[in-house]
């Protein structure tokens, strides 16, 4: 085992002792902490690959649902595009201005102060990251086993939460072992799940020059006329665009920040928009505005009336893609915790990182338990309802203390600085998405908003009244520290970006 310092009066705050055959290594003469491993490629593809999960090949139909036309819902993809590359911008000042771990959650913290970074925080870690997690890797579950259970209504219930369990377990030890392996995984399944698009997209354009297009002939007949229903069309199609902020989560481990930091983000959101517009374009090229509305899987069912005997490898690349955004989604998770811990909201030991491998190990097991948890629940759609707001609220409050960072915090140097009515239009429209649901659906909508305060008393005992609480509590945390720290050899950094 190695040879790990343990302070017996502060566990949090022990170093490592360096082994005398290591002392003369480069990687031990550098202070001890996480290092710069992510260029502008891995950036990219870590956003490309969060990004397009599983919402480009299941949910156009949302989209088209709510708008009624195959015009309107082409607008609204290239809208949402717009909306999502003005946020990434906003993100990428934020995130050159305020180079650590964290994304929303430190944004927050250093804008608005300690609560409301910690109730953000507490619905993160207990309910939006390890519950989408658990979505991604069902999903992952459903399409890895499609061709086998093709007769069948659906796939066994236990057959889906023993392959999302065991994808989640996979993934969490890649993370745990090397951020290396991780990105270079998520490369891999970036580029299978951008194949996947190009086989799309390729198909579409042959269908088009064969003179199959019917379906853009009067393509805005139908369009509805209800704000309502384009609210959630634009709802739908931002769902699909989620997760292009997910940089922002790893900016400590990533080489260049002012340079490749924004960079990555413009190209890779730029990317996304482009082949999410053509995409659909191809869907419609085949598909009737009535076919893609019946299909579970507008892919899959596409690739069923073009692919023939091929059509199996559809299912497939969903289900690449759905592992990808699942390891995207875990990589970023334990950066936020280890953020909030080093902060001091969460306890010491999950700031802590492996001596040798420099992972974030404690947070990421965390994450892995309650990702574990939210497999078994049976309801878990209904769950994830209950916070669809919150990303939103999140990532508006944490623009907005952009606008507040200018006045309070004037000398920050800013490698970026967008003019102020870009974040202010961000902010106005996400204010609107979040009042979408509480017009929708007011009780589940409420009862998120409940369960997110449920964070307030926890904020007093275990931040604000941290050296008042139990002797048994401390004494708990202090035993778990220790033991964290010999037996998965993990120590503190040594200083802070």
């Amino acid at each position: 085992m190695a040879n790990v310092a343990v302070n017996s009066q502060s566990p949090g705050l022990s170093h490592r002792n360096v082994p005398a055959e290591d002392q003369n290594t480069n990687e031990m003469e550098e202070t001890f902490r996480i290092k710069k491993r992510i260029t502008l490629v891995d950036g990219i593809l870590l956003i490309t690959g969060m990004v397009i999960g599983s919402g480009i090949f299941i949910s156009p139909k949302g989209v088209l649902f709510n708008t009624g036309s195959v015009g309107l819902a082409l607008v609204i993809w290239v809208v949402c595009g717009i909306f999502s590359l003005i946020g990434a911008l906003c993100m990428a000042e934020l995130g050159t201005t305020i180079p650590k771990f964290g994304a929303e959650y430190i944004y927050i913290y250093e804008a608005f102060g300690a609560l409301p970074a910690f109730l953000f925080l507490w619905v993160l870690m207990v309910i939006l990251k390890p519950t989408t997690q658990a979505i991604i890797m069902l999903i992952f579950a459903e399409y890895i086993v499609y061709p086998v259970f093709i007769e069948c209504d659906e796939t066994p219930l236990l057959t889906k939460r023993l392959l999302a369990v065991a994808g989640i377990l996979f993934l969490t030890f890649v993370n745990i072992v090397s951020v290396r392996w991780s990105a270079r995984l998520t490369n891999i399944l970036s580029y299978s799940k951008l194949l996947a698009t190009f086989i799309i997209i390729i198909t579409g354009v042959y269908y088009l020059a064969k003179g199959y297009t019917d379906n853009f002939e009067d393509s805005l007949a139908g369009t509805t006329k209800s704000v309502g229903d384009i609210a959630l069309a634009m709802y739908s199609g931002l769902w699909a665009y989620s997760g292009w902020g997910v940089l922002n989560n790893v900016t400590e481990e990533m080489k260049n920040i002012p340079r490749n930091l924004p960079l990555a983000i413009v190209l890779a959101v730029s990317i996304v928009t482009c082949i999410y517009l053509l995409t659909n374009v191809a869907y419609f090229a085949v598909l009737s505005p009535q076919e893609l509305l019946r299909a579970d899987a507008v892919a899959v069912t596409f690739a069923q009336k073009t692919l023939g005997v091929m059509a199996w490898i559809m299912p497939l690349f969903v289900a690449l893609s759905t592992l990808g955004a699942g390891n995207a989604s875990i990589f970023t998770a334990g950066r936020v915790y280890f953020s909030g811990a080093r902060e001091g909201q969460l306890p010491d030991v999950v700031a802590m990182i492996h001596i040798r491998r420099r992972t974030p190990v404690p947070a990421i097991l965390i994450n892995c338990v309650v990702a574990l948890i939210m497999v078994q629940i049976t309801d878990i759609d209904t769950l994830t309802t209950y916070f669809s707001f919150i990303n939103w609220l999140s990532t508006g409050v944490a623009v907005a203390g952009l606008i507040t960072l200018r006045w309070t915090k004037p000398n920050l140097p800013r490698p970026i600085k967008l003019p102020l009515f870009l974040p202010a239009l961000f902010v106005v429209m996400s204010l609107f998405l979040v009042i979408v649901p509480f017009y929708t659906r007011p009780i589940v909508s409420s009862i998120g908003v409940g369960l997110t305060l449920t964070g307030v008393p926890l904020y007093f005992l275990g931040v604000v009244y941290k050296r008042k609480r139990m002797r048994l509590l401390s004494n708990l945390l202090e035993s778990i520290t220790w033991l964290s720290q010999v037996f998965l050899e993990v120590s503190i950094t040594d200083k802070q970006p």
